[in-house]
C-alpha cells in the first residue's frame, strides 16, 4: 500500500530493520569511494595513535547503509531527496549491527512543485547498544494522493 503526503502526520515514528556492518562493507566502501584513510586500513595506526579498537567504518557507509535499510518508508511515494545532514557522533565497528528511527517533525505543501510535498525527518542511527552513532535531518518530496511522481525540484 502507498504512502501518500496525506498519510503522514507529525510525530510519526519510523523504525527500520538492521543490518550488521562487515569487514567486507568496510573494504568495499573503500574501493568504491577511494578512501582508503588509515582509519579503515591500517590496523596498527589505529591502535598506536586513535582511541579507536577496531578499523571504523566509513561515515558515508553507514549512511548510505543506513538509507537502505528496509522500513516502511519503502511504501511512501518519495519524489525526491531535498536534503540530508549527518553527525557522526560514534564509530561503527564490523560486527556492530545498526538501525535507524526516523521521526516526522514538519510538513508542508510544496509551494513550487503542485502535488507533492515537503516531508521534515529527524533521523538517528543506533548500534546494537543503543548508542547514537549519527543524528541528523532528511528533507523528502512526498508526492500527494492526487499528484504526480516524477522526479524533479521543489
Amino acid at each position: 500500500m502507498t504512502t501518500f503526503f496525506e498519510d503522514i502526520e507529525p510525530g510519526r515514528r519510523v523504525v527500520t530493520a538492521r543490518r550488521t556492518i562487515t569487514e567486507a562493507d568496510i573494504l568495499w566502501f573503500c574501493g568504491l569511494s577511494g578512501d582508503f584513510n588509515p582509519l579503515h586500513t591500517d590496523l596498527e595506526f589505529i591502535r598506536e595513535h586513535t582511541p579507536f579498537r577496531d578499523r571504523i567504518a566509513h561515515g558515508h557507509l553507514v549512511l548510505s547503509i543506513t538509507g537502505g535499510l528496509r522500513s516502511e518508508l519503502d511504501a511512501w511515494r518519495i519524489v525526491a531527496y531535498l536534503d540530508c545532514r549527518r553527525r557522526f557522533l560514534a564509530p561503527v565497528y564490523a560486527g556492530d549491527t545498526i538501525h535507524a528511527t526516523y521521526l516526522v517533525t514538519d510538513l508542508r505543501l510544496s509551494s513550487s512543485r503542485p502535488g507533492t510535498g515537503v516531508v521534515t525527518c529527524e533521523v538517528e542511527t543506533l548500534n546494537q547498544e543503543g548508542d547514537v552513532v549519527q543524528q541528523g535531518i532528511d528533507v523528502l518530496l512526498i508526492g500527494t494522493r492526487n499528484g504526480s511522481s516524477s522526479s524533479g525540484e521543489t
